[in-house]
């Protein structure tokens, strides 16, 4: 299987790295999700020394930073966001040792690295909850959610997982009721116990002291419950359930007891505070919001006082007609205040989105114009491993699923293993140079066309197309920090302006396959040939082909 030495290709160190403590604000961000993205021990699950192996090509998307899905000590219940130990790394990826490498590998070439730090929940095999549920007594009974049942031997509250059921799960131990928002094996933390909250600052603590360079904050504002437990009353009349899967009922409720608790916004200052004792870190936290995600945004990541940015789902659902993406951006521009927003059209939780929003479209044209809208947004962008490539969501048939949410709500909702499959690297490879075992997840064949190292030889590909975008992206400063304004245009056309200290550049895209035109009256217009991209500008008139692009210099 071709292993990527560590001196291979020249790395492109991003202009961000440097001393600045505000280097976050527009920085890319590439999702790695480390069980499918290089195997390098053959037991057919990627590893931290396949990061590490691979950080040449990282680097040399023009990213500025890695984000790493969990690689802690678990029983991979959830594939990692069960924690039994915040501490260690699961020997399935390697050891302490092995992450100190990847680290100073991705250091050395420029690269922050942001961890998961998911701190919600944690694993029942934890030996914190281990304790908790061996008495009422102990020294950390009340360091998880735990309620007597109702006098009819009922659940305490109304409460619903997110992975179905109630939200509740009876112990014989204790004769209580545990709380979990996820699954039965991943009891909820009660933070309303400052030993709690102590001991998940001494996690994080414990990962700075590392050298880490910041954390994504796994369903942040599901740290606290209602302390009076009170029941969650049903969605209004006309709303529309919040879960992406209308199956699940957890969509029925307004959960307005069972998370985003006001208590939240006191414990993110601590976080916070923490976080400013090791300079130049950063934090994102992703927000399950049911509507909220603007007053959220803007509550979480008031600057200087609580995690630094936030990301929602709402640009993560199917909706993607060019007015709905204006909406759901113009409004969290106008609502976040001094806060800043992270966006991404992809994660490990979502249809990928060249199949999400790309279905039925020209994929080469589709991929690149998405990735450069993405990051063309006021905020900071998220990029998911595979979507600098192209790929679309796998087909997994339900004898090879994995993950059990997909697993329980089959066949309306397949899950979430489709955008998990193995990273291809290479087409001529019978795991597409992935593992030379047997993968965790089949790869899926149609991705052997867009694999990595195919791609990078051709200077035409998506994946180049995306390497010339950031690269050329790194020399507009507006880009990255400047503010953002709309102008109005017709029909799947988005246009807007970027300004930071003097200096305006617009964007327009027309999200169409057909060719549109633009006016934009009152100011001039000079291209400045954004690689890859063909429109053209005649005075005020801005011509695109469909699904294309262009970028311009702005002035009155």
């Amino acid at each position: 299987m071709p292993q990527e030495a560590e001196t291979g290709l020249e790395a492109n160190v991003p202009a961000s790295m440097t001393k600045d403590p505000d280097w976050w604000k527009g920085a890319v961000i590439y999702q790695i999700y480390p069980r499918s993205f290089n195997d390098t021990n053959g037991d057919g699950v990627g590893d931290l020394n396949g990061v590490r192996a691979r950080m040449d090509y990282i680097a040399s998307l023009g990213v500025d930073a890695i984000w790493l899905s969990p690689f802690f000590t678990s029983p991979m219940e959830d594939f990692g966001y069960d924690v039994s130990d915040y501490e260690g790394v699961d020997p399935m990826f390697g050891s302490l040792a092995d992450f100190d490498d990847m680290l100073a590998a991705a250091h050395k070439r420029g690269l922050k690295v942001i961890i998961d730090l998911v701190i919600s929940h944690t694993s029942d095999q934890h030996p914190w909850f281990r304790e908790s549920r061996s008495s009422k007594d102990n020294s950390k009974a009340d360091w998880f959610v735990w309620a007597d049942a109702r006098p009819d031997g009922t659940v305490p509250t109304n409460w619903l997982s997110i992975f179905g059921g109630a939200a509740w799960e009876w112990d014989s131990r204790r004769r209580q009721y545990y709380m979990h928002n996820f699954l039965a094996s991943q009891p909820d933390l009660n933070f309303h116990n400052a030993e709690v909250q102590d001991a998940v600052l001494d996690a994080a603590r414990f990962w700075l002291d590392r050298g880490v360079d910041g954390f994504r904050l796994d369903t942040v504002n599901f740290y606290f419950h209602d302390a009076q437990l009170r029941d969650n009353p049903p969605m209004g009349a006309g709303d529309t359930p919040s879960t992406v899967d209308p199956s699940n009922p957890y969509g029925y409720q307004d959960h307005l007891y069972d998370k985003t608790r006001p208590e939240n916004l006191v414990f993110l200052e601590r976080m916070r505070a923490l976080l400013d004792a090791y300079p130049g870190t950063t934090s994102v936290g992703e927000i399950g919001a049911d509507g909220q995600a603007v007053e959220l945004t803007a509550a979480y990541t008031e600057a200087g006082k609580r995690i630094h940015m936030a990301y929602s789902f709402d640009l993560l659902t199917t909706q993607h007609s060019a007015s709905h993406i204006r909406r759901i951006v113009e409004e969290m521009n106008a609502g976040i205040g001094d806060g800043w927003a992270s966006w991404a059209l992809s994660n490990h939780d979502v249809v990928r989105v060249g199949s999400r929003w790309g279905d039925g479209l020209d994929l080469n044209r589709f991929a690149p114009l998405a990735t450069a809208l993405c990051a063309s947004l006021r905020g900071s962008p998220c990029l998911y491993q595979g979507e600098e490539l192209g790929l679309t969501q796998a087909d997994v048939p339900f004898e090879n699923l994995k993950d059990p949410y997909g697993i329980r709500f089959w066949p309306d909702y397949k899950g979430r293993d489709g955008c998990r499959t193995p990273m291809p690297w290479v087409n001529d490879n019978a795991h597409a140079g992935f593992s030379d075992a047997d993968p965790w997840l089949p790869v899926a064949a149609e991705h052997r066309a867009r694999a990595a190292f195919e791609q990078d030889r051709d200077a035409t590909s998506i994946l180049n197309r995306n390497r010339a975008f950031y690269a050329w992206r790194q020399d507009h400063q507006p880009l990255r920090k400047g503010d953002m304004t709309f102008l109005d245009s017709d029909g799947e056309t988005l246009v807007f302006t970027r300004t930071y200290q003097g200096e305006t550049i617009l964007c327009a895209f027309n999200l169409g396959a057909e060719p549109a035109e633009v006016t934009v009256p009152d100011l001039a217009l000079e291209n400045i040939d954004a690689p890859g991209f063909t429109g053209t500008i005649d005075g005020a008139r801005i011509s695109l082909n469909g699904l294309d692009a262009v970028f311009a210099r702005a002035k009155r």
